[in-house]
């Protein structure tokens, strides 16, 4: 019979989970910002053609909400633990025959399972902070969205000059070593703390409710909320250099102003992770967050170009803020770790759809009216449009509509 002698100290528990978390938000980004990177290295090499990076480069969206869809489900039935032990697996094996199979199939094939086994961990870290340590959700969401940013940002700027110098095969695979290393801390976490799908759940009163999350308005409210978010980042990060090339910047002012966007990111987290640390209301950091995208999009479609840093900056921070909260409210808004897992699948799923379509979109509608006018309108609306949103679902209310 195990005593509670025998249990491991909530300090063990918050540094094991917080450790477990930092090398999973390692992995879950650098294979998708490595590929981008290298993608002209890449295609040469493979002796494929735009069409088909193109794919590569649109298929995380798609597998990214499959993922989303099924892994609740799965985390359920399985454990969340053996869960994403069993998918770190899986995406350190995409990022290996990505590299011992140099073909357009091998490729393909890597890179959907390794985007198919993000889809799975993006959703099921929420409801593990949750349940391991849930008096610390913002401040270790917080890090885990910090270090998927910085270890981004790292690779992206180191990929090309070491694929110049050990060849853009280890370039690609080499980041395999980081999901080696997460499977052991996964594998003494497991051990150490048992599965997630033996532990005794504390019933409440939502818990008997049997909420669908895809009949509950919240659900839906930070579905869209999330969703246009990632319609915004994506698009940035594909188009950002050339629409500010349009406007009169140079190719290397433009590509900076890239650069501007994606390292506002740390910032914004740890800025945000503070301040909710701090005390600081929810609902008036999340409606700012998505202020800094409405100007940041205003700015790029109709201000002075001379401040281009200013508005690409504040894009950055806006979906850095946006994407981290959205983090946080699976967990702090629910009431049970199943919910927080479905709540995060649901919402995720609907998210990267609504996602998958800004860059198809902004492409198509680019290449029809020769212009980035209508595409930046657009996006002005669904901006102002993700304003009423924040406000909607950063209200002190639970996923079933019950005030705190």
């Amino acid at each position: 019979m195990s005593t509670s002698s025998s249990l491991p100290s909530s300090r063990f528990t918050f540094w094991l989970v917080l450790c477990a978390i930092i090398l999973l938000a390692t992995n879950m980004r650098a294979p998708i910002v490595a590929l981008g990177s290298i993608a002209p290295v890449v295609q040469e090499a493979l002796d494929i053609s735009e069409f088909q990076i193109g794919w590569l480069g649109a298929v995380p969206m798609l597998t990214f909400a499959i993922g989303a869809l099924i892994s609740p489900t799965i985390g359920k039935r399985f454990g969340l633990e053996n869960t994403l032990i069993a998918m770190i697996g899986l995406l350190t094996a995409g990022m290996i025959i990505r590299t011992v199979i140099p073909t357009w199939s091998g490729f393909l094939i890597g890179t959907l399972l390794l985007t198919l086994a993000i889809g799975f961990a993006n959703t099921l870290a929420s409801p593990v902070i949750k349940q391991r340590t849930p008096k610390h959700i913002p401040l270790i969401t917080g890090l885990f969205s910090l270090t998927m940013t910085v270890t981004a940002g790292i690779v992206a700027g180191v990929v090309l000059p070491l694929s110049e110098q050990v060849g853009w095969q280890w370039a690609l695979g080499g980041w395999s070593l980081l999901g080696i290393f997460a499977i052991v801390i996964w594998l003494f976490l497991r051990v150490r703390l048992g599965s997630s799908n033996h532990q005794a759940i504390v019933p409440s009163i939502s818990e008997t409710s049997d909420i669908s999350m895809w009949r509950t308005p919240f659900a839906w409210q930070i579905a869209v909320f999330m969703g246009l978010q990632s319609l915004l980042f994506y698009t940035v990060a594909s188009f950002l250099p050339s629409i500010w090339v349009s406007k009169g910047l140079s190719v290397v002012s433009a590509g900076q102003m890239n650069s501007v966007f994606q390292f506002m990111a740390p910032v914004s987290i740890l800025s945000l992770t503070w301040l909710i640390n701090r005390g600081r209301p929810i609902q008036a950091l999340a409606v700012f967050a998505a202020v800094l995208n409405v100007v940041g999009v205003l700015g790029v479609s109709y201000l002075s170009t001379d401040l281009a840093w200013l508005w690409s900056g504040m894009m950055g921070m806006g979906c850095a803020a946006i994407f981290t909260l959205s983090m946080m409210l699976f967990s702090l808004r629910t009431y049970t770790t199943n919910q927080a897992s479905e709540l995060s699948g649901m919402a995720q799923a609907v998210g990267y759809v609504i996602a998958f379509f800004g860059p198809l979109g902004t492409g198509w509608l680019h290449e029809t009216t020769s212009s980035w006018s209508i595409p930046l309108l657009i996006l002005l609306v669904l901006m102002m449009l993700n304003v009423v949103i924040a406000w909607l679902i950063s209200r002190p209310v639970m996923v079933d509509g019950k005030y705190i």
